[in-house]
């Protein structure tokens, strides 16, 4: 969070740095989402819309993780995301949320850390009653937890990618370790890294597209885009468009109970 907050206010000085995705290919890169699917289905929206009107070419969504915890409906959060996949191209990367809800089911010391950091909503979102919960002991709500996840929902997550490349980017969920090649990067620090890649400032081999840390609006810094502004917190999710040589985006913002505006910015 201290880390998040720094960035917040100390936008760097650094030009933006041109970078390219192949020819004919457009990419939408969701941020981390973590329950809202109020959200998710107001972007869902905006990027089909947005997508049709577009000249043709080979279009992608890529979701960055962290799909789930802390808000309200992780279980449609997935729901939305594995059903979209069977209507267009559609990949998914891993974030430390979800590595941490697939390990609770075997992990009582993970589940113990899920819980806290917003696995309990996710836990309630897949029809657990609030009361219950808040009865059950640990081994209680491991046990509730695998009769109520569907066996799907869990095949789907454990699928998720680690890494993409496409062109001059690499999309990953928290970052990369920058002292390591691109093709040498470890699970751990491409869904956990923080401090060692926010704070590296020597130029990268490609262009860093990822989530993970909070920031007030997108952070390009040239190096390295930070997209996940804060949905659970902010009432904000972000998507990134790539295409050619240009980055713009598309989100979903919440005015209040009952409205949600679309924003485009170039």
């Amino acid at each position: 969070m201290i880390q998040a907050l720094r960035h917040m206010f100390s936008k760097s000085s650094k030009p933006k740095r041109v970078a390219r995705v192949p020819d004919g290919e457009r990419w939408y890169v969701i941020g981390d989402i973590h329950g809202r699917l109020d959200l998710l289905e107001a972007l869902q929206e905006a990027i089909e819309a947005d997508d049709a009107k577009c000249s043709a070419a080979q279009s992608t969504v890529v979701f960055l993780g962290d799909l789930v915890d802390r808000g309200p409906d992780s279980a449609g959060v997935i729901k939305l995301a594995r059903d979209w996949g069977n209507t267009r191209n559609v990949r998914y990367l891993a974030g430390n949320h979800e590595e941490m809800f697939l390990e609770s089911f075997e992990d009582k010391e993970v589940l113990r850390h899920f819980l806290r950091h917003g696995g309990r909503e996710t836990v309630l979102s897949y029809g657990v009653k609030r009361k219950e919960y808040n009865r059950m002991q640990l081994d209680e709500v491991q046990k509730v937890m695998t009769e109520k996840v569907p066996a799907d929902d869990r095949t789907f997550m454990e699928s998720f990618e680690e890494l993409i490349v496409v062109g001059d980017y690499v999309l990953a969920h928290a970052g990369v370790n920058p002292k390591r090649a691109m093709d040498d990067q470890k699970r751990k620090d491409l869904l956990w890294i923080r401090d060692r890649f926010l704070n590296h400032d020597e130029p990268l081999s490609h262009v860093v597209v990822h989530g993970h840390t909070i920031f007030e609006d997108i952070e390009d810094n040239g190096d390295r885009v930070g997209i996940d502004t804060g949905a659970f917190r902010t009432g904000r999710l972000t998507a990134l468009v790539l295409e050619g040589d240009r980055r713009r985006s598309i989100q979903s913002v919440q005015i209040d109970s009952e409205t949600i505006e679309i924003r485009h910015f170039d």
